[in-house]
């Protein structure tokens, strides 16, 4: 439950984390579902603290770049960047290494080190053609620091190459585009409401009423 309810229902989710952290606090995977629960509701003292409980059990360091980001959320980046820094993460998959880096490059933002976040992120994975998981949200913590730092016509181009790799609608990248490029958006239901069908609507009811009359 705790899993199918993390991204639509976060307080539900934690709700659940709770329950299971009372009836099964000694197995790591409810402490990993009930450091994810908090950590989605912002309580990152909270998931940093399951995380670790999770890590100690498995001895996996799967975990690191998330735990790392949860000193970030305690307005701890420096102690972010240390952890980018540490032997564990030559031990991440590919998947984690490029996680890491992001985090890495929120903290330098946290820090107020703009062009250091953007060297951070610029990778082998950044400058590589192949679209994988984390591409599309590498491109736009990219495109976004450019932006950050005043270069919008590179970030633009960043944005762009994240919409063209965001296959599954991960990131708002579209939307940022767009901004950028000055389109606006109009809500089709406002303009259902105020448009020619509201109008009929108004006439219907008058004429109504006066068959009534």
């Amino acid at each position: 439950m705790v899993a199918q309810l993390l991204d639509e229902d976060p307080e539900a989710a934690y709700g659940y984390s709770r329950v299971a952290l009372r009836l099964a606090s000694r197995v790591a995977a409810v402490r990993e579902a009930a450091g994810f629960a908090a950590y989605a509701n912002q309580k990152y003292g909270e998931a940093l603290a399951e995380f670790r409980a999770a890590r100690r059990m498995t001895g996996s360091v799967e975990l690191w770049p998330v735990m790392a980001d949860c000193e970030r959320g305690l307005g701890r980046p420096e102690k972010a960047l240390d952890m980018a820094g540490a032997p564990e993460v030559h031990k991440l998959d590919k998947a984690g290494q490029v996680e890491m880096r992001l985090v890495a490059a929120g903290a330098r933002r946290d820090m107020g080190q703009l062009d250091a976040a953007i060297v951070t992120l610029q990778s082998p994975e950044l400058a590589s053609n192949s679209v994988q998981p984390w591409t599309a949200r590498l491109r736009y913590a990219y495109a976004d620091a450019l932006l950050a730092a005043g270069r919008e016509r590179e970030a633009r181009e960043w944005f762009a190459k994240a919409v063209e790799s965001d296959r599954d609608g991960s990131t708002d990248a579209s939307d940022r585009l767009a901004e950028l490029d000055g389109v606006e958006f109009m809500d089709a239901l406002d303009e259902d409401e105020d448009g020619p069908g509201a109008g009929n609507d108004a006439e219907g009811s008058s004429a109504e009423d006066a068959d009534k009359a």
